[in-house]
């Protein structure tokens, strides 16, 4: 086991000598938004009582790769399967690259393979959540988490 911060964990995850899931890759982009324990605390506990709402990602298969619409992207159905009983598929024959040049309201994990994640989001976070910060790259960025 290693210690890393959530930029370190996210180079590590990049050059392929760790994995996480979508979901865990999505929030480690945004305890990025802080640059000490301390920050996400504070932050934490004045957001703590502004609310939250349930979110389903849901899959989109695309010709070369897979995308998880979130909730306030564009693509995201109005009634979403929460349960798993409706087996909603979503496919298309499109390219991941048509689609993001096609659309202009992201909230959406773009997965080319197991190793290949990128997190699109350019909508407002709701219940003053923070929204993910990309790290594409080996990064200065100084988090003390």
């Amino acid at each position: 086991l290693q210690w890393s911060s959530p930029p370190e964990a996210i180079e590590r995850f990049k050059s392929q000598e760790i994995w996480f899931a979508p979901p865990q890759f999505y929030e480690l982009c945004r305890l990025c938004n802080f640059s000490s324990l301390h920050e996400l605390h504070k932050f934490s506990s004045e957001r703590a009582l502004e609310g939250c709402e349930r979110w389903m990602p849901v899959m989109l298969t695309a010709s070369d790769g897979y995308m998880q619409i979130l909730p306030g992207d564009e693509l995201y159905p109005e009634d979403p399967d929460y349960t798993g009983k409706k087996k909603i598929i979503m496919s298309t024959d499109k390219k991941v690259e048509d689609l993001m040049k096609e659309g202009s309201v992201f909230h959406r994990i773009v997965i080319k393979n197991i190793n290949d994640l990128a997190v699109y989001v350019n909508i407002q976070a709701k219940y003053k959540h923070k929204n993910p910060v990309m790290i594409n790259s080996r990064s200065d960025y100084n988090s003390r988490l």
